[in-house]
């Protein structure tokens, strides 16, 4: 048991591998009258001679109070505290791709901003995922002949679906010289010189939304086009189009990124980079077991409290699966000698999106950041955000 605040916040992090949780229950900058605490295996509750507010655990998650240990009031925070906790293994991540289609599926694909179809009933034969950029040079390390692939770029074929770290490849041959329909959503600019295997972004050769004007994604050879996942969902075509909030699908995105590169490559550190190949941010990768728990209360001042945007709901409290991770803003020349020193670095990875999407995550993380409780929002010369999954 312990006194707080009334009208406390209450922040819970479950870290599902260590098998821990910290709570911190914020305080009221009104002030407010005592309030006692108590933890029970399933729930919080916490009770003041005005009344008492009960806040259950989600399902499959249990606390162990007698596990109690650091208890600490921090200045700016409330009470902190550290307890056993256990917390159901989510279920394992499916590719990125996968979670939308599979070969053999005749699948539509869609602008996520808009919902405007892009390409329309196409059968996918193959989805295969291309191999890391460095993969010319093992063949060249490894072969004791010439590299057969030497300057051979990697292009689909009709029906053919190519996966990258953060983008897809698709054959358009068809549908660049067929007659498009009417309020077809997709232009393509081709750049009036010969078209370069690259998959270097160059202005003229965008692929923008007719509706929103948002950029896709980018030509990459007179018949293949880059989309880039932040921007395309790709469902079968008998299902109907997910209205999904911006803001959580660019970091859903983003997380499963990191995630599964963190687990196929053991890196944990990314430059997201924007196709003008300027870079936006620095990424660091902490965990990705957290379970975040948060009750908001009925205080005005619940805006100030939520750790990421789209959880203001009308019972005031929420729970999520996310990714903690250290970033660092490299717009305006900010961190120019780090960002260097990174991508000068053979083990941190790199992430090429749309430039406005890179903005999009730097006001996400920062959203993130500055409604985190204030002793969690740096780390060191690094600043800590959740990205939810």
């Amino acid at each position: 048991m312990a006194t707080v605040a009334a009208e406390a916040r209450v922040f819970l992090e479950v870290r599902r591998r260590l098998q821990s949780a910290l709570l911190i229950l914020g305080d009221s900058k009104e002030g407010g009258l005592p309030m006692a605490v108590s933890v029970t295996p399933s729930s919080l509750r916490m009770q003041s001679p005005g009344g008492c507010t009960e806040l259950r655990l989600p399902a499959g998650v249990r606390l162990a109070p007698s596990s109690c240990r650091g208890l600490q009031h921090v200045p700016g925070d409330g009470l902190h505290l550290r307890l056993h906790a256990r917390a159901e293994c989510r279920p394992e991540l499916i590719s990125v791709f996968n979670q939308s289609s599979q070969a053999q599926e005749c699948c539509t694909f869609y602008c996520q901003s808009c919902g405007e179809v892009v390409i329309r009933d196409r059968m996918l034969l193959r989805v295969l995922p291309l191999p890391g950029d460095n993969w010319g040079a093992l063949v060249d390390e490894w072969c004791c002949h010439p590299n057969p692939f030497a300057n051979k770029p990697l292009h689909p074929q009709e029906n053919d679906c190519f996966t990258g770290d953060c983008f897809y490849l698709v054959n358009l041959k068809s549908d660049l010289w067929q007659p498009r329909p009417e309020g077809a959503p997709v232009e393509t600019h081709h750049p009036s010189s010969e078209n370069h295997p690259k998959l270097t972004p160059k202005a003229n050769t965008k692929v923008i939304c007719k509706r929103c004007k948002v950029m896709l994604g980018e030509t990459v050879s007179s018949e293949t086009t880059k989309f880039y996942m932040t921007e395309i969902i790709i469902l079968p075509s008998e299902r109907n189009f997910p209205i999904i909030p911006r803001s959580q699908f660019v970091q859903s995105i983003i997380a499963q990124c990191m995630v599964e590169l963190s687990s196929a490559r053991s890196t944990f550190r990314f430059t997201i980079q924007g196709h003008d190949d300027k870079v936006y941010i620095l990424l660091w990768l902490l965990n990705s077991d957290s379970l975040v728990i948060e009750s908001l209360g009925q205080s005005t001042s619940i805006q100030k409290f939520p750790v990421l945007e789209d959880v203001l709901k009308a019972d005031a409290s929420s729970a999520w699966n996310a990714v903690k991770v250290l970033y660092q803003p490299c717009i305006k020349s900010r961190n120019a000698e780090l960002s260097s020193l990174w991508e000068n670095d053979i083990s941190v990875h790199s992430l090429t999106l749309p430039s406005t999407t890179c903005l999009e995550l730097l006001l996400i993380l920062s959203k993130s950041n500055a409604t985190l409780p204030p002793s969690l929002r740096c780390m060191n010369s690094f600043q800590v955000a959740f990205l939810k999954m």
